[in-house]
């Protein structure tokens, strides 16, 4: 059991704490870059090995991207790409004994606010002030309730992602904590522990955490077509 259910610090730079979201966050950066970088150094006209996997992963973000968002949005694909891979990856983490990022709210709200200001960045691209126009509509008595609509879409965007992988985490948790009162061992291992928990681990880690990623996703793409559009 862990102390807690927030963030943990793990040591400090210059007197700045570092916690568990960050060191766990900078080893997924890590991974990523490094299996990108190895997949990608020797890339041949003739995929094999590694390349035709990298090229079914890049090629159903593409297709996923384009079928969500249209033609003339398909160079969002890398965006969309990062996010499924960043944010499934860190769902997944806590299937080898590390606490999600996505378990902190900092993380899933930066997320959400770099969409949200991509959703107006590029609606403004896109429509010029005509974009704007749009919150004064029907009326022009509805603006500050159109504003505080669109306020509220990082931070249901944000807390969705949060609350699905915290929520997950608890309940594991107190499993663990349940189980270890009546746990019987078996040459020292907790026969219970060891294998009840798998099944939840399987939903909330594996399943949910995948789901949750692609929702996130999903809704990304969906917010910035409508804002275009």
């Amino acid at each position: 059991m862990s102390e807690g259910f927030g963030p943990q610090k793990v040591f400090e730079i210059f007197g700045m704490p570092i916690t568990n979201t960050v060191t766990v966050t900078w080893l997924i950066m890590a991974i990523v870059i490094s299996v990108s970088y190895f997949a990608t150094r020797n890339l041949k006209k003739k995929a094999s090995g590694a390349q035709v996997i990298t090229e079914l992963v890049v090629s159903s973000i593409n297709n996923l991207t384009e079928q969500t968002m249209g033609e003339k949005l398909k160079a969002f694909s890398p965006y969309i790409g990062t996010l499924l891979i960043f944010i499934g990856i860190s769902n997944i983490s806590g299937l080898f004994g590390v606490r999600p990022p996505t378990a902190d709210v900092n993380t899933t709200l930066s997320l959400a606010i770099v969409t949200f200001f991509m959703i107006h960045f590029f609606g403004i691209k896109y429509n010029g002030l005509k974009y704007l126009k749009g919150f004064a509509e029907p009326f022009v008595l509805l603006l500050p309730l159109n504003i505080m609509g669109e306020l509220a879409t990082p931070i249901s965007l944000g807390f969705r992602l949060f609350g699905n992988i915290v929520g997950g985490m608890i309940i594991i948790n107190l499993l663990y904590g349940a189980l270890a009162n009546f746990t019987p061992e078996f040459i020292g291992i907790p026969l219970l522990q060891a294998g009840i928990p798998v099944v939840f681990h399987i939903y909330f880690d594996l399943f949910a955490g995948v789901l949750q990623s692609f929702i996130f996703a999903m809704l990304t793409m969906v917010f910035i077509s409508i804002a275009v559009d």
